[in-house]
């Protein structure tokens, strides 16, 4: 895995004195995490959002704050954008101790072709985007790939017991759970027709304006 950096400063401007810091470039952070105390730091807004697009929330993140050091190993666990714009308006970082083991959810990426829906006689359902494991944060992995050319019949399923990860990461889903399965067109469409509900009489549209919470002074 691709070791990431970013660096931060400490921050002295919380509440809504936090807008001036986000007109001068910069996005308000926390970081907080076992034995640690939470400490408000700022980021530049550009960086932030390279990080954010290369790291999601399973790549480890070497946070470089001001001249402080060791650096510690982060990851990010929460992002908040204005809901219209999408402009960030706060980052969370997790510490996290490199000797105890993380529970994380990372992405399933299907990978590979089936013949099967080569040749338009099937259907791919997809059970599970993500998959919940447990590991030392050094043996984080990005991601979990789903080879689905070995998917040769209709009705064929690859379950969470079938994949494949490092023997240092205990998975948590159920063995059982499906992750993709082919199914015959007929049969999906029988399904999508069943679970199609009646039209519902118009009702008037009730439109909320959601506040932007700009933070808050204990975080």
């Amino acid at each position: 895995m691709t070791q990431l950096e970013l660096r931060a400063e400490v921050r002295t401007i919380t509440g809504k004195a936090v807008r001036r810091l986000r007109r001068e470039g910069w996005i308000p952070a926390v970081l907080y995490g076992p034995e640690t105390s939470s400490r408000p730091l700022q980021i530049l807004a550009r960086e932030a959002e390279e990080i954010i697009y290369r790291a999601g929330t399973s790549h480890l993140i070497t946070l470089f704050i001001g001249d402080e050091r060791p650096a510690p190993q982060v990851l990010i666990r929460g992002v908040q954008r204005d809901p219209i714009r999408r402009n960030l308006l706060h980052v969370d970082f997790y510490r996290v101790q490199m000797d105890k083991p993380i529970t994380m959810e990372i992405p399933i990426v299907l990978v590979g072709s089936s013949p099967v829906l080569e040749r338009r006689e099937g259907i791919l359902l997809q059970g599970k985007q993500t998959l919940e494991i447990e590991c030392l944060p050094r043996d984080l992995i990005e991601a979990v790939e789903v080879d689905l050319s070995v998917l040769t019949e209709v009705d064929q399923q690859i379950t969470v017991a079938d994949l494949t990860l490092p023997p240092t990461i205990r998975v948590l889903d159920a063995p059982d759970e499906m992750v993709v399965r082919i199914s015959p067109p007929e049969i999906v469409a029988e399904e999508e027709e069943v679970a199609a509900p009646e039209p519902a009489a118009a009702e008037p549209e009730l439109i909320r304006r959601r506040k932007v919470v700009e933070e808050e002074e204990e975080e």
